[in-house]
């Protein structure tokens, strides 16, 4: 197994996930807030988690297990996901329990995830491929700082979808747009 960085935030632990993130990565992909993903039986479920697991051993990075600072317990899954027929380096997102959405865990997150993939992958470009009906993940990538790109390919499994464009965290920094 490659060793995977641990990232933190101020309220979060991003760690690589592994076995015991099954059971809520099961939960919240068959429930109706997990419908996004397209993901409708445990078998299929169970293929995406483990493609998820694997995505760290071919590639040397992948989306993390976000849990609270002090607890174990998965809340998420954010991060880098690269498959070989995505068009560009994407971070995705997702948050498990509706209890846990408008905290602004997402957002922490995925911040320290784009920054993460600029600064220590070295990505040359970020992008986030958003459904045309998850506003809420449209919002998130708006406040993350990223623009809509029309002009950008998605993958054939998210053909109609959004893509929005991330800035480098030094123009962050500075307040300009990506």
């Amino acid at each position: 197994m490659i060793p995977a960085p641990t990232l933190h935030t101020a309220r979060l632990t991003l760690r690589r996930p592994d076995a015991r993130d099954w059971v809520a990565f099961r939960d919240f992909m068959l429930s109706p807030r997990g419908a996004t993903f397209g993901i409708t039986t445990e078998g299929r479920a169970f293929r995406q988690f483990a493609a998820e697991l694997g995505h760290w051993d071919i590639y040397g990075h992948g989306m993390w297990t976000v849990t609270l600072s002090g607890s174990d317990a998965a809340i998420g899954l954010v991060g880098p996901w690269t498959p070989p027929d995505w068009p560009e380096t994407e971070i995705g997102w997702m948050i498990y329990p509706a209890s846990a959405e408008g905290k602004g865990y997402a957002f922490e997150a995925a911040r320290a995830a784009v920054d993460h993939a600029y600064r220590i992958l070295r990505w040359d470009t970020v992008v986030s491929y958003v459904a045309p009906d998850n506003t809420r993940s449209a919002a998130l990538a708006i406040k993350l700082g990223a623009v809509l790109d029309a002009s950008a390919a998605t993958p054939d499994s998210c053909k109609g979808y959004q893509v929005f464009r991330h800035p480098r965290p030094d123009a962050l920094d500075k307040g300009e747009a990506a």
